[in-house]
């Protein structure tokens, strides 16, 4: 059956085309058809979610299936033409563009607003250089909220709901201030630091809509989170170059304005971009791949031996690692980024593709990774019986052992993968799963710490 121009199709004709094609194609490859159907309807059902109209959410899961499977490729390099003059009428691009300037504006109004908010204090005397600790304290409060109602606009989420995200930001307000801070605290360094990381799970559950119960609408938010951080980054980079030429250029006529760089430039523009970056995300998400899993490919073997070269440098001279807090706080944001490493890699790979190179370089990095992380442990647990418990030594053990779980049962997963004794939808749905032990240990640093270690 052709696809008429012009017109839209049903979504189950669409898919029958589909499986049509890749079961006449069957006497050539050798495929299970029922299985990749089951991964093409997930797709779709998740890309909708997302907020594509149904023809275009078939179109983009076409595509990304022709990047796993070589029938789904060809069936979508032999439809390409068809395919888009059917899905791109007039009608259907003028609703397009309309959608994209509606998400377009309300990204940037929600940004305007998190610039006003976080300048909101100074009204009352609060200054960014001098009341540094109440910035610090609620910096997610201002942002967070914002980026949360965006995705519950854009994902038409119900009152219920909207009433549980409230809650959750209410709460975190009065736990941010309500507490009384000594001076120079760990507990509210600790605070400033695990807040934004518990709400981070509200933020993913607004942006998974009704699919936070499904490991998909996880591991997109996990997508969404680098694919985030790496469009921040990039912003940062651009506004740091931009400030710079400011400078040189009011330097010239010799007006100083360092004071309104740090007063209003950075603050505004750092909450602000958090908002932008986001749409840019939600933007691209459905037209190219994702940066952050490919990154992944380049960053995962670089890792990996150096991980292998650090711990037989370690055996070879005898040497265990330096107890000293700044020495263990950057091991632990290494074994983050290793943890970030295999996330990603998760993400970007094909369930239903056989185990590869890649997946034993991967077996490495995440054994390699554990190993490093049991020497931490052992150095956190002597420098406790030396120096007693603290809230910093006590976070960094929760940490350290949260870490250590996930990455021993991800290796005995991705091990079972290997030898073909498990499927990888397990390290998968593994991973996800484990998403709010992170967010429930940082709830509990923010809410039970301060009181628990007298505030200091």
């Amino acid at each position: 059956m052709m696809l008429t121009a012009g017109h839209a199709v049903p979504l189950e004709e669409q898919i029958d085309q589909w499986r049509s094609y890749l079961r006449h194609r069957q006497a050539i490859h050798t495929v299970d058809v029922a299985e990749l159907e089951d991964h093409l309807r997930e797709q779709v059902a998740g890309l909708v979610d997302a907020g594509l109209a149904t023809d275009e959410a078939f179109l983009v899961a076409v595509k990304r299936m022709g990047d796993l499977d070589s029938l789904s490729r060809e069936f979508a390099i032999e439809h390409s033409d068809r395919l888009w003059k059917q899905l791109v009428t007039p009608s259907d691009a003028g609703e397009a563009r309309a959608r994209v300037r509606t998400d377009a504006i309300v990204a940037f109004c929600l940004a305007v607003v998190a610039a006003v908010l976080i300048k909101i204090p100074a009204i009352f005397g609060m200054q960014l250089d001098e009341d540094a600790e109440f910035y610090a304290h609620n910096v997610s409060l201002f942002v967070l909220p914002l980026l949360t109602g965006y995705f519950v606009w854009k994902r038409q989420l119900g009152a219920g709901t909207l009433r549980w995200l409230a809650v959750a930001f209410v709460a975190a307000g009065v736990f941010a201030n309500v507490y009384p801070f000594d001076p120079e605290a760990s507990t509210e360094v600790l605070t400033a630091l695990h807040l934004p990381i518990a709400l981070w799970l509200v933020v993913g559950v607004a942006y998974a809509g009704g699919r936070w119960g499904q490991v998909a609408g996880r591991m997109d938010f996990i997508r969404f989170s680098g694919e985030l951080f790496i469009y921040f980054v990039l912003i940062a980079l651009g506004g740091g170059v931009l400030t710079g030429f400011m400078a040189l250029t009011f330097e010239s006529i010799g007006t100083d304005i360092e004071p309104f760089f740090q007063s209003w430039l950075l603050p505004c523009g750092a909450v602000g971009a958090v908002v932008v970056a986001s749409w840019l995300v939600e933007g691209k998400q459905s037209v190219i791949e994702n940066m952050a899993p490919v990154l992944t490919r380049l960053f995962t073997p670089l890792f990996a031996a150096m991980l292998v070269t650090f711990l037989g440098t370690m055996l070879w001279t005898g040497r265990g690692i330096d107890i000293e807090r700044e020495v263990l706080i950057a091991f632990d944001l290494l074994l983050v980024l290793v943890l970030a490493l295999l996330l990603y890699s998760v993400s970007a790979r094909d369930p239903l593709s056989p185990p590869d190179i890649f997946d034993v370089m991967q077996v490495v990095l995440v054994v390699s990774a554990l190993l490093a992380n049991a020497v931490a442990l052992w150095a956190i647990a002597a420098r406790i019986t030396e120096f007693g418990f603290s809230p910093n030594r006590v976070a960094g053990l929760g940490v350290n052992v949260l870490l250590l779980v996930n990455l021993a049962w991800s290796a005995v997963l991705y091990i079972r993968f290997l030898r073909g004794r498990g499927s990888f939808t397990r390290l998968e749905r593994w991973q996800t799963d484990y998403l709010p032990v992170y967010a429930g240990w940082a709830a509990i640093v923010v809410i039970v710490f301060p009181p628990l270690f007298g505030y200091n």
